[in-house]
């Protein structure tokens, strides 16, 4: 029944993920937390693991959630929820893409998806980061956090860093500061 109950969840989650997995974490947080599956800290932990590790952070997400809810068998089911979707939508797009390409309705509903994909990707950020309800107020931690985000950013920006580069700079500042 478990299992089951993971493949679905995990299902609905990758038929609306839209926009890559930062744009689904809240969902996924939803939906862990409306389950009980997993704590506000163990899943920040979860999205940052899943985050360094190879691959799409939804479906490795979706993986560690199945793992540590049940194991090896969930970890294959909520991975095969995850992007069951996905790929059935892949083959279908592909098909429609080459139809209908040179439409500008078809590129409209792209161009569309933008700003609400942007919107979930800020408030992923700023939940994760800032509002997990483990803390109240603006902490010394929350002024170093912001600290190396913008210093990230002003490398990208002004220095045009190669990102594995800045993201082992953000990890190194992370542990001297922290």
């Amino acid at each position: 029944m478990m299992l089951w109950e993971l493949f679905f969840t995990f299902l609905k989650v990758g038929s609306v993920s839209f926009g890559g997995g930062y744009a689904v974490i809240p969902m996924i947080q939803y939906e862990i937390e409306s389950h009980g599956w997993m704590t506000s800290s163990e899943l920040q932990e979860m999205i940052s693991l899943a985050g360094m590790t190879p691959g799409p952070i939804a479906t490795n997400s979706a993986t560690l959630v199945g793992y540590k809810t049940a194991g090896l068998a969930g970890a294959l089911v909520t991975t095969l929820g995850m992007i069951l979707p996905s790929l059935i939508a892949v083959i279908l797009l592909a098909s429609m893409f080459f139809r209908f390409n040179n439409s500008k309705w078809f590129r409209s509903v792209f161009y569309g998806f933008r700003p609400i994909i942007t919107g979930l990707i800020i408030y992923a950020a700023l939940n994760f980061g800032f509002l997990s309800g483990d803390e109240t107020g603006f902490t010394w931690m929350t002024f170093v956090t912001l600290l190396i985000c913008f210093g990230c950013l002003y490398a990208m920006f002004k220095y045009k860093l190669y990102p594995i580069v800045v993201l082992l700079a953000a990890g190194a500042a992370g542990i001297i500061l922290y």
